[in-house]
């Protein structure tokens, strides 16, 4: 399954102008350097040696990406830059913890994230998209230690309703 995410947000960072080129891929991609070429081309054996299931998820992923808008698609890819640019232990942590809840809290999760993401107030939206990029900001030490007050502060709430 981590092939599978990083084969598909590695189509969306070495060549994200053909997210948006689906009309002429061909000329979209004569147009690509020839790095960029000659890593699609080796992410495409790497793909077409992924078993059928990895397959369908990653083109029904990619179907939800090209059903995004260019600002959703950007975000995306930042996301997946500021993943990138964690430190490995790091990014293995999250995929620990990712790995470790349930599907029904990932459907949780994912639902979230798509409500936030199709905010309709404008201003909300914003906010939160800037909040998310103060967090990234953060050291892994305040970040750690924010979230340590946010599980103290709802033990406490959870205290206070029994």
């Amino acid at each position: 399954m981590r092939r599978a995410i990083l084969l598909t947000l590695a189509v969306l960072t070495v060549a994200p102008r053909l997210a948006h080129a689906q009309a002429d891929n061909a000329q979209a991609f004569n147009q690509l350097s020839d790095a960029d070429k000659q890593a699609l081309r080796q992410k495409l054996e790497e793909f077409k040696k992924l078993p059928p299931e990895e397959q369908a998820r990653i083109r029904e992923n990619l179907g939800k990406l090209h059903a995004m808008t260019p600002d959703e698609r950007a975000q995306v890819r930042a996301n997946f830059r500021s993943f990138l640019a964690l430190p490995p232990d790091e990014r293995q942590a999250l995929r620990a913890q990712w790995q470790g809840l349930t599907p029904e809290k990932r459907a949780e999760l994912r639902s979230r994230f798509q409500h936030v993401m199709s905010e309709r107030d404008p201003e909300r939206r914003a906010k939160l998209l800037e909040n998310l990029r103060r967090w990234r900001e953060l050291s892994p030490e305040k970040r750690e230690e924010l979230r340590e007050r946010m599980r103290e502060r709802r033990r406490e709430r959870r205290e206070r309703e029994r």
